[in-house]
């Protein structure tokens, strides 16, 4: 059944969440056995039967309208990057291994453009948040992935499993639950891609965390914020992040960190880039190894 059962799971998760006070059910007699809504009541709030919203959550292989899909996305209040990541997982079915296709590259104009930005911390990232190009500046603040194996240059690996990422950021469950939510969105896009299924199985592996958020199907797609980082050399530091596509490869983003002018976090940015470092640009095919504990 492939991608038609995460389908289904997805859908499950998601009813799972909502009380019938959340969702606007009318509170059906008998007591419940399972936690949030009813499948009865997700194919009431619906419109459709229940047989056939159950269909849907059994992964059966069926083709619902898009009225029906934009019907059970309001009944379990899903948001945009919800509804989005239900149409991918529908979309992309696949009953058999996708071919992962070529490592990702980065154009040369665009390695130049992270030198350029100077003190400014940017990088690259690929499928599966795979650092594909870091700056000089985004070495010292993160971690310098080009001295990693390949195969480890991975952003969410990296904030899941190292123990240098829990003391950096101040926010460390916040932004490893979104890493992970991210990773989810990848999931729905290009189901059966093993190097995506071999980085699942080892944080899974390796991170209790990890499996907690995993089992419960969120998403995440959050392009901008704030983090705020404990910095081991320059201390608390609080940054806006941007998060932008590129146009000719929407599987590459381009990340940049930045302080506001004349901010105490941008005098520990300043005070950052006067250490020693060394830019990084990498190619990344795969993840790898290490414990939650």
């Amino acid at each position: 059944m492939g991608q038609s059962a995460e389908f289904g799971k997805f859908l499950k998760a998601m009813r799972a969440r909502l009380s019938p006070e959340d969702a606007g059910a009318t509170e059906s007699g008998g007591s419940r056995r399972v936690p949030g809504l009813r499948r009865e009541e997700v194919a009431r709030l619906s419109g459709v039967s229940t047989d056939y919203y159950t269909r849907l959550e059994q992964g059966r292989n069926i083709h619902p309208s898009k009225a029906v899909l934009e019907s059970v996305s309001r009944a379990l209040r899903l948001d945009t990057g919800e509804h989005a990541h239900m149409m991918d997982l529908l979309e992309h079915c696949a009953s058999s291994a996708a071919n992962p296709g070529p490592a990702q590259k980065v154009r040369p104009a665009l390695r130049q453009l992270l030198d350029a930005v100077g003190d400014v911390p940017a990088m690259v990232l690929g499928r599966r948040a795979d650092v594909l190009a870091a700056n000089r500046m985004a070495s010292l603040l993160l971690t310098d992935f080009s001295s990693m194996p390949a195969t480890e240059r991975n952003l969410t690996r990296w904030t899941i499993l190292d123990d240098a990422a829990r003391d950096l950021f101040r926010d460390w469950k916040t932004v490893a639950a979104e890493a992970v939510g991210s990773l989810r969105m990848d999931v729905g896009r290009h189901p059966n891609d093993p190097r995506t299924n071999q980085l699942v199985g080892e944080l899974a592996v390796h991170s209790e965390h990890f499996r907690q958020w995993w089992a419960g199907h969120r998403v995440a797609t959050r392009s901008a914020g704030i983090i705020r980082l404990h910095h081991p050399v320059v201390g608390d530091l609080e940054l806006n992040f941007e998060t932008l596509g590129l146009p000719d490869d929407p599987d590459q983003l381009l990340r940049v960190y930045s302080a506001k002018a004349g901010s105490p976090s941008s005098d520990a940015l300043t005070l950052l880039s006067s250490f020693g470092g060394v830019a990084t640009q990498a190619e990344v095919p795969e993840p790898a190894r290490r414990d939650d504990s």
